[in-house]
């Protein structure tokens, strides 16, 4: 069992078929925590709550930018606004952000990898699916 969730990294991009109750269900696997859904696969994520969104936070992200054309942020059950220093980071690099709730990020993030386009995700996890 790993102890530390940022540590655990599976080496695809997958689809997530199933979240809630503090994690996801993906790849016929389990993560608790928060994940990070990138082109070179899907990451352990330490940010649990929205205020914890910082640039530091999402450095994955733009250090994979340029395979990226979308990242959908899941807030988890609210929607908030973003530090408009992220939207500018991102805007930098051409990779449209979407910032929504958890749930929402999850259907679209699933919709858009189905479709082949370079979408990413950055899901902070909540404990009731909606």
């Amino acid at each position: 069992m790993i102890s530390d969730i940022t540590s655990a990294h599976f080496p695809q991009q997958v689809g997530i078929d199933a979240y809630g109750n503090g994690g996801f269900r993906f790849a016929e696997m389990s993560h608790k925590g928060s994940l990070l859904c990138l082109p070179n696969g899907m990451s352990g994520w330490s940010v649990s709550s929205p205020a914890e969104l910082t640039l530091a936070s999402l450095q994955p992200v733009l250090d994979q930018a340029d395979d990226i054309d979308v990242l959908l942020i899941g807030l988890g059950t609210d929607i908030v606004a973003i530090d408009p220093a992220i939207r500018t980071a991102l805007r930098e690099r051409r990779i449209i952000v979407e910032p929504t709730q958890t749930g929402g990020a999850i259907r679209t993030y699933n919709v858009l990898l189905a479709e082949e386009r370079a979408v990413a995700a950055a899901l902070i996890a909540v404990e009731n699916a909606r």
